[in-house]
């Protein structure tokens, strides 16, 4: 006899959708003075959720003047307890509508609720809170003894954690003093702009904090912009480097959190169901939207086969399907782009001799789906283990000795994130510090805390986010 779950949907009910939303500048919704306009779309349906305002270079304009105004006003002079205030306001109000946020992230971008509602919006509350603790105490964090804010922060985040990569932003940015720009992607602005509003209901001054929607050329606006004093991005090494390339020699400061190819590294001595649930969360979390996705797998020789047989197992039991459900685990594609970019390196993998395996999986007839994927018989020279995929797909490597295991892991241009699977806690130690990584995880993957650092080497980008070393990249002591 076999269980099936119940269908359990989330109420659409709580989001109430406008059919068009304007930008959010000093404090107001306000149209654009571009006159233009793009759609957002729902990629479980394809449905068209709303028209957004898209800023042009006149609105960016407006917005940074609406941001330094604020800067040299008010907010620049308040102390740094009464700040602090605006930022705990921030995050209590996140949490009294902590589902109205989960659905509208879940529609937007396509994850599902149980990931939006235990994870997206309770840390983007947290990164609020953490951060409004250190408002009036800038000058203990060994960042010099009377650390200054920067002025106007130009901020462009990605689409795979909408909200809290806002949070991730924002908060350090408010705490250290500082006014800022937001610029969320094309394809999910929905819950920056409820954000926004949520910036109204903590009586935020205005021009504190702005949100300007609209494409790349709306991103490139704000990079070019001279009244921006630092420019924080999170997104594609390849849009990183014209950054970079903007940002070089004007004087102004830059932090790069881009693209990534974790290893999750698997010793013969592994708790082996843990390592599984590991990997599984290191990779198909958020459909692998995740910069720093455990896409390569290491096992050690000895333990490969039946990892891969218990991994093949868990993977059966993944439920793909409608992001509204609680029961679901794969949600959507963001986008039909990112879908055609998977779907071009898993077809790569084929063609180069690596051996393709997905559980029985039934897509829905419309959206952007792609199943939970695994290639074997992986070589270091496959593109599927040199490129950043971007979604659900896992590439398998064997290694012998734990050298051979750091060469294989460190064979990369990125340097983001890796795990390691043990449990010698000297190996763990030797590991981490051989490792090319920003982030090393000790037996568990895609762990996240507002008080450690995140950010990575290489073309993984520079800067770090969270913690007392994510305030330095918005402070000039």
């Amino acid at each position: 006899m076999s269980f099936t779950y119940a269908p359990a949907p989330e109420s659409r009910e709580i989001v109430t959708l406008q059919p068009s939303y304007d930008l959010f500048v000093n404090g107001d919704f306000v149209p654009a003075l571009s006159g233009r306009s793009f759609s957002t779309t729902n990629p479980a349906t394809e449905e068209p959720l709303a028209d957004v305002a898209s800023a042009g270079p006149e609105d960016v304009d407006r917005a940074v003047a609406a941001a330094r105004a604020a800067f040299e006003g008010p907010w620049g002079k308040m102390r740094g307890s009464e700040r602090a205030k605006f930022l705990f306001r921030i995050a209590r109000v996140l949490q009294e509508r902590a589902r109205e946020f989960a659905v509208l992230e879940t529609l937007d971008n396509g994850k599902p609720i149980r990931e939006s509602r235990d994870v997206d919006v309770p840390l983007a509350a947290a990164h609020f809170f953490y951060h409004a603790g250190w408002a009036d105490k800038l000058e203990h964090a060994g960042l010099g003894p009377a650390p200054r804010p920067l002025g106007v922060a130009g901020q462009i985040i990605p689409w795979n954690f909408p909200l809290l990569m806002a949070a991730w932003k924002l908060a350090p940015a408010l705490a250290a003093g500082n006014t800022c720009v937001l610029k969320p992607a094309e394809t999910t602005p929905l819950s920056a702009l409820l954000l926004a509003r949520v910036c109204q209901e903590a009586d935020l001054p205005p021009g504190v904090v702005n949100v300007l929607t609209g494409a790349g050329d709306t991103g490139a606006a704000l990079v070019a912009h001279r009244g921006v004093d630092k420019i924080a991005f999170t997104g594609s090494t390849e849009v990183g480097r014209e950054i970079a390339r903007a940002v070089a020699g004007t004087g102004r400061r830059l932090t790069l959190e881009l693209g990534g190819k974790g290893a999750n590294i698997v010793f013969e001595d592994a708790p082996i169901d843990q390592a599984v649930e590991g990997i599984v969360n290191g990779i198909f979390f958020n459909q692998g939207h995740v910069c720093c996705a455990g896409s390569r797998l290491l096992a050690q020789e000895p333990i490969a086969e039946p990892l891969l047989e218990r991994l093949r197992q868990r993977l059966d039991t993944l439920r793909l399907g409608d992001p509204l459900d609680k029961n679901t685990d794969i949600g959507a594609i963001n986008s039909k782009d990112q879908l055609d970019k998977i779907r071009a390196l898993a077809d790569s993998g084929e063609k180069e001799g690596a051996g393709r395996w997905s559980p029985p999986c039934r897509l829905p007839a419309r959206g952007y789906w792609f199943p939970p994927t695994i290639f074997t018989n992986v070589s270091q020279s496959h593109r599927i283990a040199k490129e950043e995929i971007f979604g659900p797909v896992l590439s398998v490597l064997t290694f012998r000795t734990p050298a051979e295991a750091v060469a294989k892991a460190n064979n990369t241009p990125y340097g983001l994130s890796a795990g390691i699977w043990t449990e010698k806690g000297s190996r763990i130690l030797w590991m981490a510090q051989q490792l090319e990584a920003g982030v090393v995880w000790a037996n568990t993957f895609n762990r996240f805390d507002p008080a450690s650092p995140f950010g990575g080497y290489q073309e993984s980008g520079f800067g770090r986010e969270g913690g007392r070393h994510g305030l330095e990249a918005y402070l000039d002591a």
